[in-house]
């Protein structure tokens, strides 16, 4: 596995002191240490601190609150039901295949 990018470097090379946006890991570079959103495969959602990312979108995100949406299916009436699980985890791993959409925080 490659290394994890950390504040001083990105996956492409060393940070920069601007604040522009000329690749699209230049956008979860500059959300490094604030809360973003992140979607995933299997109707789950993510909101959490960004520690880390490499090129591949693996990340490591802290204070996570994780959202899961089921959707129940009843044979006999087909009826469905929906019903979300949340949790919240200190230190999480997200690796990057499962990754649908990272949204970085507003800046206002």
């Amino acid at each position: 596995m490659t290394d994890i990018a950390s504040t001083n470097t990105t996956a492409t090379g060393p940070a920069s002191s601007s604040s522009m946006v000329e690749e699209p890991l230049d956008l979860v570079r500059l959300s490094l240490d604030e809360r973003i959103y992140v979607k995933l495969r299997g109707d789950r959602e993510l909101r959490g601190r960004l520690h880390a990312y490499d090129q591949h979108l693996n990340m490591v995100l802290g204070e996570v609150e994780e959202t899961i949406t089921i959707v129940d299916v009843d044979e006999e009436s087909n009826t469905q039901s929906v019903r979300t699980v949340n949790r919240k985890v200190p230190m999480l791993f997200v690796r990057g295949d499962g990754v649908i959409l990272v949204s970085p925080p507003s800046r206002a």
